[in-house]
């Protein structure tokens, strides 16, 4: 069973990388777990489960450039590139060559998009339904467990409603249920990145352990720790707005703070624009933000290599696309490190 990054407590947060990458790498034990991750992005839940010791038989994606990064750095692994609607369980046991109930974990991260404080959160969008795909699939697979992963928002305000729905769905299928706001700051990844988590026990297994993901114990990982080392450097010229910011914010200030006024802006406020402080976790990376991630020393953003830093991506992680898809990947992201544990905390409940 794969230690979670609390075994590496007294070791930089490059060299946990690069431990974590070689765990990543290594044969499957043949009795390894297995998993299926639906809404599998650019792979980092697939990572984390990876670094975990799982054997991913399956993974479920849509979107082009989000399949082309998990060919890259998933060689071996099986990936249905399409819409989920159209995947039959039937498929998906003669793609993974299970049977029903042989399954350790299923895995989803239905879009957030409809569900995030920053977005419209409009009930109508039909997004909010994508989650019915992952239950239809769920109750076909019989798995002995499952974690989705979503946004905050979620459980915020009018999306309850939603939330009531999806939690009384993934409970339809004989699933005994548990469901957090974790951060993922807590679990060894340099970003505050607040996540709802749901992870779910078939009812005929002891559930007995069925419990938030345990923190990582120490200090918490910050920026400076981070960006130690990092090479890249592809990082993009400030814009007006933000070379502003830079010379008027203090580390950890974002334009919000600075009561900063811009002739013709559509807003005055300027909350995700911040100078990045480097004795804290970066705040959240989001998918269309990477001009406004403001280097604390240079007058520069933040380049891929620091933003995979700050994802729990280790240098070794290939993303593919343009500058701007790259970054989409990570701000789309479940952080791998986060995934690590709670993939670690489910081999201890389902004793995997």
């Amino acid at each position: 069973m794969s230690e979670v990054p609390a075994s590496f407590s007294n070791l930089s947060y490059p060299e946990i990388l690069e431990i974590a990458w070689r765990l990543h790498v290594r044969p499957r034990a043949t009795d390894a777990p297995t998993v299926i991750s639906t809404f599998a992005g650019g792979g980092g839940s697939s990572l984390g489960y990876s670094i975990a010791g799982y054997d991913e038989r399956l993974a479920v994606e849509f979107d082009d450039h989000a399949v082309e990064t998990l060919q890259r750095n998933f060689p071996q692994l099986a990936i249905y590139h399409g819409d989920i609607a159209k995947l039959t369980v039937k498929d998906v046991l003669k793609r993974t060559g299970l049977r029903r109930g042989d399954l350790g974990i299923f895995d989803g991260s239905p879009p957030c998009q409809g569900f995030s404080l920053v977005g419209k959160r409009q009930f109508t969008d039909t997004r909010n339904q994508l989650f019915r795909e992952y239950v239809r699939l769920l109750e076909g697979l019989r798995p002995k467990g499952f974690v989705l992963e979503n946004v905050r928002g979620l459980v915020v305000g009018k999306m309850r409603l939603i939330f009531a729905d999806m939690l009384k769905a993934l409970k339809a299928p004989g699933y005994q249920v548990r469901a957090w706001v974790i951060n993922a700051k807590d679990f060894g990844v340099p970003q505050s990145r607040p996540r709802l988590v749901v992870l779910g026990v078939r009812k005929d297994l002891d559930a007995s352990r069925l419990d938030h993901p345990p923190f990582v114990p120490g200090r918490r990982r910050l920026v400076m720790d981070a960006l130690e080392g990092v090479t890249d450097q592809t990082w993009r010229s400030l814009t007006p707005v933000n070379k502003r910011i830079w010379r008027a914010a203090k580390p950890g200030q974002c334009g919000a703070d600075l009561g900063l006024r811009w002739a013709n802006a559509k807003t005055t406020s300027h909350f995700t624009h911040v100078k990045l402080n480097p004795y804290r976790p970066s705040p959240t990376l989001t998918k269309s933000g990477a001009p406004n991630y403001l280097h604390w020393r240079e007058p520069r953003s933040l380049n891929i290599g620091e933003a995979k830093r700050l994802g729990s991506f280790p240098d070794a992680f290939e993303l593919q696309g343009a500058f701007a898809e790259q970054w989409g990947r990570i701000g789309n992201s479940v952080p791998p490190f986060l995934m690590w544990a709670v993939a670690s905390h489910m081999r201890e409940v389902l004793d995997l």
